[in-house]
């Protein structure tokens, strides 16, 4: 291993992600009692130009009302981009107001790192000035070929970065890429056109500890065409995908939850080879296979999931 080791953003069960356009009052209450892990309040692409305001007063209400960390959701909220003048009112109003209900900020269409210094730089100074004590969490959307081409400086951007975040559909419009729609894949590619793209970012999140998270698929009449998205995303490594309906929660938690039989089995690998390590050996045999130090790390991953899952549940 490297002398040099970026230490893990605090571990969030993040599966399901549900996005909650912040006109839409209607929905909070439901997102709430929802069985999703996550909920980000949308300020953004979800709002019309009009509505922003109004937004704004809605979701201050919503996280100062509904105890969504008691109903064991993660919340935060998707402001503006840094280039609108909704920016900085999203961040100062809701924050000063009620900034002590809420976990993070999600800002998109990230480009560069000076994008997430700037919102660091405002935490900062309104936690200070209203005594928060317990920071809120940045997770940036990576949705850009600029954000993309600087994805690693970007993941070392601030302390307080937890997660990326993939945005297939303002990817593809920055790539110019020939789409079918939001997240799926175009039948006249070999292949998969996002995966160099969830690759490279899954290796900024990991390389510097933080979470990668899939974005959204657009079809949500199309459960199969969103599995199969979500398996993929999964088995490179990503530990959540967004859900832009409340019919993808389930789906979301399902594929990102490890199997009963993969938990007893990486359990079983942990078992074998402390039982080798007791008899002087760096390796065993389990049905038929090697495991060695490698096996143990890819287990402990499953494990630590299902407990996070678990007490969740609990």
């Amino acid at each position: 291993m490297s002398h040099t080791r970026y230490e893990p953003a605090r571990q969030r069960l993040q599966r399901s992600e549900l996005a909650v356009p912040g006109s839409n009052t209607e929905m909070f209450e439901k997102a709430a009692n929802s069985k999703v892990d996550y909920v980000f309040l949308d300020l953004e692409d979800a709002v019309a130009p009009g509505d922003k305001v109004k937004a704004r007063s809605n979701i201050i209400q919503a996280l100062n009302d509904i105890d969504w960390r008691g109903m064991g959701k993660t919340i935060s909220i998707r402001i503006n981009g840094i280039d609108t003048h909704y920016m900085y009112r999203d961040v100062v109003e809701i924050v000063e107001q009620a900034g002590h209900r809420l976990d993070s900020i999600m800002i998109p269409k990230v480009g560069v790192a000076a994008d997430v210094y700037m919102v660091d730089a405002m935490l900062s100074q309104i936690e200070e000035a209203i005594g928060i004590t317990n920071p809120i969490a940045i997770e940036a959307l990576i949705e850009t070929t600029l954000g993309m081409a600087n994805v690693e400086a970007i993941a070392t951007s601030s302390k307080r970065l937890e997660a990326m975040h993939f945005g297939v559909a303002d990817y593809a419009a920055s790539c110019r890429a020939r789409t079918v729609n939001i997240g799926g894949l175009n039948p006249d590619y070999p292949g998969d056109q996002w995966h160099d793209a969830l690759s490279r970012m899954l290796v900024a999140c990991r390389a510097y500890g933080l979470r990668p998270i899939d974005g959204p698929f657009g079809d949500f009449k199309d459960p199969d065409g969103y599995i199969l998205g979500a398996k993929r995303a999964a088995a490179l490594g990503y530990e959540g995908k967004w859900a832009i309906h409340p019919s993808q929660i389930e789906l979301a938690n399902s594929v990102f939850s490890p199997l009963a039989a993969e938990v007893e089995r990486a359990k079983r690998i942990l078992t074998a080879l402390e039982e080798a390590a007791v008899a002087g050996k760096g390796a065993a045999s389990l049905d038929g296979r090697l495991i060695d130090a490698a096996s143990a790390r890819m287990a402990e991953n499953v494990v630590k999931q299902d407990e996070l899952i678990q007490s969740k549940s609990e």
